[in-house]
């Protein structure tokens, strides 16, 4: 299935920065901004949310806590108790070091595990599609979506020229 998109061209990451934001401000479609190295607040300027990733590693990381406290308490003070050196058979000082093991273990798997699912890298069933091949050599593209009800080409041309884009094209892209 492929679908119709308006991609403006840019050279320059300030550019399609300062064009990124006048399309939201415009009320255009933002479907994405391809880019070869990260920019520094893309993500601000297509109106995207704050990541709820790290809630997530939060609470991996304290059932990681509370699961190795559970553990060591368990099997020492419950289950198999023993007399070492007088120590009482629950000693917070030893079990520390398996308890923070078990936090950045559990924080960390759990962690990674909930961005690939949310990414659609896991279970991948098909192998990825460049969507624009140029992005990945030298060029930024910014990619409206015509078929939206705000669309105005007149406008995403006038954003993209003011903004110094190289060139405006249609393409055809696979979703």
């Amino acid at each position: 299935m492929s679908a119709r998109v308006f991609v403006g061209w840019f050279d320059d990451e300030h550019a399609l920065l300062r064009a990124t934001t006048a399309a939201r401000e415009d009320g255009l479609a933002i479907v994405d901004v391809f880019t070869p190295f990260a920019v520094h607040g893309i993500d601000e300027a297509m109106g995207l949310r704050r990541s709820r990733l790290p809630i997530i590693c939060f609470c991996a990381g304290a059932t990681g806590l509370a699961f190795g406290i559970f553990l060591q308490v368990y099997a020492s003070a419950v289950s198999w108790p023993l007399n070492v050196g007088g120590k009482p058979f629950n000693s917070m000082p030893a079990f520390l070091p398996v308890i923070f093991e078990l936090t950045v273990l559990c924080a960390a798997l759990i962690t990674v595990a909930a961005l690939l699912i949310r990414t659609r890298l896991f279970p991948r069933i098909r192998a990825p599609k460049n969507l624009l091949a140029r992005v990945t050599d030298d060029r930024f593209a910014l990619v409206l979506s015509p078929a939206s009800d705000t669309w105005n080409e007149k406008k995403a041309v006038a954003i993209c020229d003011r903004e110094g884009a190289l060139s405006t094209t249609y393409e055809e892209v696979e979703s």
